[in-house]
């Protein structure tokens, strides 16, 4: 089963609903919603539509961050080593709290865990997020954790850990392969072929078709557009992938 959609909101929440069954909230990253909002977006939705979102960045980056910058965050400098990368301190865990209060909110039962490329394989990081998962109370029936790392990190220790702690590894499939198996996956676009800046590509019927031959072999797989023509490249991919239903 593959579904299409975007990260974030290209178009109107109603055109988005009218076009696809998916779609990614951006804006829990930055700063949560209110919960009144959250609660609103998904009255609006139709019954059969899915929310995932990714997890609040106080959870994932530090606060020297441009994107703390750009959510108007500001954190006391004595309390700056007690944000990001996991670290399970009391900081950490709110920002928690708070994601999951938007995530029952939206019904929502996947969660995205964005690390930033300054988080890379370490003894301390791989602490990190153990002492983190093991920590918070995550009802796996339900609820899909995924990470998807951007530091230097090896497969086999992705792997390890992704065993260990029941998470999804996210990739993009024009960059890597998931190491998570063929069970479920989550991939995120990013309009970033070799050789090209990130998000500023349109993909091509070409890229369309790999990315096909890449989801077929999942038996579930979520696909996620991110770049900037994302809402006309999904709807693109989806039409392709009906039509290969019936071929």
């Amino acid at each position: 089963m593959m579904k299409v959609g975007v990260c974030g909101f290209p178009r109107s929440h109603s055109v988005i609903f009218a076009n696809f069954k998916l779609v990614e909230v951006q804006t829990t990253f930055y700063k949560p919603v209110l919960k009144s909002t959250a609660e609103r977006w998904r009255r609006a939705a139709p019954e059969d539509f899915e929310f995932t979102l990714k997890a609040w960045q106080l959870i994932t980056h530090e606060p020297r961050s441009p994107t703390y910058r750009k959510a108007k965050l500001k954190i006391d400098a004595s309390k700056v080593s007690r944000y990001g990368l996991f670290r399970p301190t009391k900081e950490v865990f709110e920002a928690w709290s708070a994601t999951e209060e938007i995530r029952r909110a939206l019904d929502s039962r996947i969660v995205v865990f964005q690390s930033p490329a300054s988080f890379v394989e370490s003894a301390e990081h791989i602490k990190n997020m153990h002492d983190f998962f093991h920590s918070i109370e995550i009802d796996h029936g339900d609820t899909i954790m995924v990470w998807e790392p951007r530091g230097e990190w090896k497969r086999s220790t992705i792997s390890t850990i992704c065993e260990e702690l029941n998470l999804v590894h996210c990739v993009d499939p024009f960059a890597d392969q998931p190491v998570s198996g063929t069970d479920f996956g989550y991939f995120r676009l990013h309009g970033s072929p070799p050789g090209r800046r990130m998000y500023h590509y349109s993909y091509t019927e070409a890229d369309l078709q790999f990315l096909y031959e890449r989801c077929r072999y999942f038996s579930q797989v979520y696909i996620l557009f991110n770049n900037y023509t994302m809402f006309d490249d999904a709807l693109k991919f989806k039409a392709m992938t009906m039509i290969k239903r019936w071929e």
